[in-house]
């Protein structure tokens, strides 16, 4: 039985979500981001280690200024409000991604929360903001010539926003788009891929518990036999 140390989670379809009921996208992204404690809290009960959670991306900054503004002003109101949540459920949170372009406030806010719970040693919940996979490579080879490194998988590897939390296990999208989107492409290259039409906001742990059970009972070969 395969042990889930990191999952993965693309979180789609918000936009779409709220379109279907008629209502602007930001109450898509505000009903998403309720998900996060449905499935953060099943997280952090069932002994999964680390939880990557693709919040916004590099290229999202190329959405409508009102939308963007919003999507920073609702991940600044969540920071602010889950302290409680993380500490009641033993939960330590970390991000990846490029947090300089943000503003004082929410980087504030970020450094706040990461020092509230650097002393929970749970399920590591890590929101991938300003991320883009190719940023975070590129970014790592710098880092590691700047360090003296000698390039190599090892050393890349090293430098890598996320090194400290092992490559992915299980990468899920929801929402019915199958691609990666620029998401963790050197943690997951042997990840297993779990694609559902579930938009983010009707996705629950009842469902996350069935995509696991599979991954769970699927035999992984690392380019083995």
């Amino acid at each position: 039985m395969n042990i889930l140390n990191h999952l993965a989670i693309i979180m789609d379809g918000n936009g779409r979500w709220a379109k279907n009921r008629s209502l602007v996208r930001t109450n898509g992204h505000k009903k998403g981001a309720d998900v996060v404690n449905d499935i953060a809290i099943y997280c952090a009960k069932n002994n999964i280690k680390n939880l990557t959670l693709y919040a916004f991306s590099t290229e999202n900054w190329k959405r409508p200024k009102s939308e963007v503004d919003f999507l920073l002003n609702l991940l600044l109101k969540f920071i602010k409000l889950k302290e409680e949540l993380f500490l009641q459920n033993n939960i330590r949170f970390h991000t990846i991604g490029d947090l300089s372009p943000f503003s004082n406030k929410l980087k504030d806010a970020i450094a706040n929360l990461k020092n509230k719970t650097q002393n929970n040693n749970g399920l590591n919940l890590i929101l991938a903001i300003n991320y883009g996979s190719q940023n975070e490579i590129t970014r790592a080879v710098n880092l590691a010539l700047e360090n003296g490194y000698k390039i190599t998988e090892q050393s890349i590897a090293k430098h890598l926003d996320s090194a400290s939390f092992g490559d992915v296990d299980l990468l899920i999208r929801t929402g019915g788009e199958q691609r990666l989107s620029n998401f963790l492409l050197w943690q997951s290259s042997y990840a297993e891929l779990a694609f559902t039409p579930t938009l983010w906001p009707d996705f629950n742990s009842k469902e996350l518990e069935e995509i696991i059970a599979k991954f769970k009972s699927i035999h992984r070969k690392f380019g083995a036999i």
